[in-house]
């Protein structure tokens, strides 16, 4: 192992930009058609006094991080924008350490003021999850280092500190083999509201040049993995289900699918009736077998409290919602779950310390174990490229993708943002017929190469600041 060198955080900003969807998407309550993304932008320093600026990007998605029904999505933003704040001022406090010891040594006291301040848990991970990319970015770039090789030789200092279930577990020997591949498969969603055939999108098509329903998707992006939402009344679901199979059941290949129940159950009994119902109809014959696990049925009030045995014994489940901090994966496990998600608005040290986990348990139980890699509709940029790189280096076959599709590639930013991004990551994006950048999507996978490849958190380029705004302070 490298000796991981201490770094102190000099400063953060953040700055926003307006996303506009093409689509509106549906999932569990709420249907989005606008948010803000954020960006931030840190200055850090080595000990020897050379100092670097990285950055982290992230939309800020309502209803999902709190689904408090009273907030309106101007709460919820600033609900993260306060988080981000928060996460600032308490890992500019510590001073010198290791980049992830600027993330646990922070991670008591803010979440302990999130909580003060009403702030639930994954609100506070969004919020260092945010500072400590930009961290891992700014370091990339002063040891001119790929974000694989920081994990590799453990340069970012990762412990089991926040995770005493690890204790003995060799966490250099686990990092060093972990090792991107040279593309992941995009796993496609499939939204509430979304248009299955063309026929479905007669009398309001946008022909902007990009897919409209399921069955252009499946068409112009060769993709063969899906994530279907479910609503969480089950003959509905069944329906709907039934609707997506029969376009699904067209493709000659294998397919694979997952259900995201988005907490839309209140307990195991109603996700028990949908799993019996999916299992009796022969609509759905061919998408019982190729469903691979079922991400977070139960609403998090719930989710933790019962053991889900009864189905979990049939089907993999993961949370996703509930996965509010570091002590949640050994919790789940304990409960029937066999799986957790891995997003990187809900922390890169989480993802990669909750991948060990799965290392362990799967030696310890010979196998079963699994994350998976999710989206919370991430754009096209700094957000998507560093998302990809986490689901990479977990080591995921395959993504869930969906900030391409509801949005129309890098809108909102300048010509010459999306020029220099494509210029750098020629593999990741493609140019559209209208100018735009948009991800490459080829036979249902992206490249990895570019990002793989360059130095700091998975992006050489970067976004034009005059082309933002400042965000606005929460305290």
């Amino acid at each position: 192992m490298t000796q991981a060198p201490r770094l102190t955080l000099l400063d953060a900003s953040f700055y926003e930009r307006p996303v506009k969807l093409r689509l509106p998407f549906r999932f569990g309550l709420v249907t989005l058609r606008e948010a803000p993304q954020v960006f931030v932008r840190v200055r850090v320093k080595l000990a020897d006094g050379r100092e670097a600026e990285g950055i982290s990007a992230e939309l800020l998605v309502p209803k999902w991080f709190d689904k408090n029904p009273a907030l309106t999505n101007d709460d919820n933003f600033n609900q993260l924008r306060h988080a981000l704040a928060i996460a600032r001022r308490h890992v500019m406090a510590l001073g010198a350490d290791t980049a992830f010891g600027l993330s646990s040594g922070a991670d008591a006291a803010h979440r302990s003021e999130c909580d003060a301040k009403g702030l639930n848990g994954l609100v506070a991970s969004f919020g260092l999850a945010l500072i400590e990319r930009a961290i891992i970015d700014a370091l990339g770039h002063l040891e001119d280092k790929p974000a694989a090789e920081l994990v590799r030789g453990n340069i970012l200092g990762l412990t089991a500190a926040l995770t005493p279930d690890l204790a003995g577990f060799d966490l250099d020997k686990f990092l060093a083999k972990l090792k991107p591949a040279d593309a992941i498969f995009a796993r496609h969603t499939v939204g509430l509201v979304d248009s299955l055939t063309r026929a479905d999108t007669a009398g309001k098509r946008l022909d902007d040049g990009l897919p409209e329903s399921l069955e252009e998707v499946i068409e112009v992006y060769g993709q063969r993995y899906f994530k279907l939402k479910v609503g969480g009344i089950v003959d509905d679901d069944i329906e709907r289900l039934a609707q997506i199979a029969a376009v699904l059941d067209r493709i000659a290949e294998p397919y694979a699918v997952t259900l995201d129940g988005n907490e839309q159950y209140d307990n195991i009994d109603g996700i028990l009736e949908l799993w019996r119902r999916v299992a009796e109809d022969k609509r759905l014959a061919r998408l019982k077998i190729a469903l691979l696990l079922i991400e977070q049925p139960i609403t998090r009030a719930s989710a933790l409290v019962k053991p889900v045995h009864a189905l979990g014994r049939d089907v993999p489940m993961e949370v996703d919602e509930s996965d509010v901090d570091f002590g949640v994966f050994p919790r789940a496990r304990e409960l029937g779950y066999r799986g957790i998600s891995s997003k990187s608005c809900k922390g890169f040290y989480r993802a990669l310390l909750n991948r060990a986990r799965v290392a362990k348990y799967n030696t310890e139980a010979g196998g079963g174990f699994f994350m998976s890699a999710e989206d919370l509709t991430t754009q096209a940029g700094v957000a998507v490229q560093q998302d990809l790189m986490l689901a990479a280096l977990i080591g995921a076959k395959h993504v869930e993708r969906n900030g391409h599709h509801y949005v129309d590639g890098m809108a909102g930013a300048p010509q010459a943002e999306q020029d220099a991004f494509l210029a750098t990551h020629g593999d990741l994006y493609r140019r559209a017929a209208n100018g735009r950048v948009r991800l490459n999507i080829q036979n249902g996978a992206v490249s990895l190469v570019s990002i793989r490849q360059a130095a700091g958190l998975a992006t050489a380029a970067w976004p034009d600041w005059n082309a933002m705004t400042i965000s606005p302070t929460v305290t």
